[in-house]
């Protein structure tokens, strides 16, 4: 496992695994589809050292966005998960990376604003990510640190988009799909065109592939109603799931991106398949994870299969201008993550600032006391005139002091300042105390716009 600043005090942790260093037979594995996400959420957030949980499964990546009350445990956690639930081997368990502190906030920023993609500026992620975030918080494994981090990430990645031309040089994997094709058929005019699953995905690539001059598409899915629904948007042609095989057999260009959990056409599917086409060529990409097409397709002579991994071949053209773009937003997105934490850090010390508010206030009112007693009967006017004084007197040194621990610079200094106050007043303090913070993110967030 890669180790990214560890802490040992309450705070966000991811943990995931990606396409950077883990090939897509490693990911699938690990993939999270909709009938185990609500469970998998449920068991994550009642962990051991886990308070609230977001999980992010695409293509691409799986990463379990946690705000962990002890970061080790909940590391921990998603180990167990993953070996109960996916049979986690311990040589897989090396290839997820684990940040905490600033260094997950920074990815998370990074991830939704589509820095970290496979294609630098694809606007996919951001609505998946947005989508993620809406099951947890159906699911109710979030909470107002989560929510209020997420709604910052997707500020972020509004403005990433606004002010750089990262969005301008995308290129999304439908569209890397569509330029594969054209290496192999050169002009697309005329082709026919096989969409196995009714997702946005298999939608966005029959759309460029009719852009490009496609003429005939079909569509099947298991439930004929989405593929009668997508067809009709398209101006194709729905086909029932299990008559799908006549229709293979006379598409030029095979996209699927089915949410099933297996293969659905093996090598000896493919064979069959050119066979009835009579050595004509047929181009199948394979954009679903876990994969649909069995990887021993590729063998069979004059069949074309790409899966998702394949597309970084295409990406790579216009990598050059993405970057260009990408290093301004990387920029951005760090400021942004760094001004966060600052002003997650300053709300860091309210428990303290509270708690010396509510001893000032005893100390006054213990002071009163034995000036009553001194002093004795007071009139309702003298009363008035003490109280207001004692107020204005716990306002002006509790002010005074949370100005002083919210303006210094650097943590470690706060944290030194806030123990010495802590001390010198003899304040409690207590580790939930500490975990206000996740309860004022929200107004952080907000400020902060």
């Amino acid at each position: 496992m890669v180790e990214k600043g560890m802490q040992s005090e309450p705070g966000l942790v991811v943990v995931g695994i990606n396409h950077h260093a883990s090939q897509v037979e490693v990911r699938e594995r690990f993939w999270i589809g909709e009938s185990r996400l609500y469970p998998a959420l449920h068991k994550l957030a009642g962990a051991r050292g886990i308070e609230e949980a977001i999980i992010l499964s695409t293509c691409n990546r799986t990463e379990f966005i946690l705000w962990a009350d002890d970061p080790g445990e909940a590391t921990n956690s998603v180990q167990e998960f993953l070996v109960r639930e996916h049979g986690l081997q311990p040589s897989e368990w090396t290839e997820f990376y684990h940040y905490s502190g600033e260094e997950a906030l920074a990815h998370v920023f990074r991830v939704t604003a589509s820095l970290d993609s496979m294609v630098v500026g694809e606007p996919e992620i951001t609505g998946q990510v947005k989508a993620a975030w809406a099951k947890a918080q159906q699911a109710g494994t979030t909470g107002r640190f989560l929510d209020a981090l997420f709604q910052k990430a997707l500020t972020v990645s509004k403005r990433v988009r606004n002010e750089t031309a990262i969005g301008v040089a995308a290129v999304s994997v439908p569209y890397a799909a569509v330029e594969l094709a054209r290496q192999i058929f050169g002009s697309l005019a005329k082709r026919s065109v096989m969409v196995l699953g009714a997702g946005k995905m298999g939608e966005m690539s029959a759309r460029y592939l009719m852009n490009q001059g496609a003429s005939t598409v079909w569509v099947a899915n298991r439930t004929i109603e989405h593929a009668q629904a997508l067809a009709q948007e398209l101006g194709g042609e729905a086909v029932p799931f299990e008559d799908r095989w006549q229709h293979l057999a006379k598409a030029d260009i095979v996209i699927s991106s089915t949410g099933c959990p297996h293969i659905i056409l093996s090598r000896e599917d493919a064979v069959r398949i050119h066979q009835a086409r009579q050595g004509r060529p047929i181009f199948m990409i394979d954009i679903a994870v876990p994969r649909d097409i069995d990887s021993a397709v590729r063998d069979v002579p004059g069949v074309f299969l790409y899966d998702i991994d394949d597309l970084e071949q295409v990406v790579e053209r216009n990598r050059s201008e993405r970057l260009v773009a990408a290093v301004h937003a990387e920029r951005l997105v760090t400021e942004e993550a760094h001004s966060f934490l600052r002003k997650l850090d300053g709300e860091r010390v309210v428990p303290t600032i509270v708690a010396l508010r509510g001893r000032l206030e005893e100390i006054l009112q213990q002071e009163l006391e034995s000036y009553r007693s001194e002093a004795g009967p007071l009139t309702p006017e003298q009363e008035q005139h003490l109280e207001t004084v004692t107020a204005r007197l716990v306002h002006r040194i509790a002010g005074q002091l949370a100005r002083e621990l919210r303006q210094v610079p650097e943590r470690p200094e706060q944290d030194q300042l806030a123990a010495a106050i802590r001390k010198l007043f003899r304040l409690p303090r207590s580790v939930k105390t500490e975990r206000v913070v996740a309860g004022l993110a929200q107004q952080i967030t907000a400020r902060s716009h």
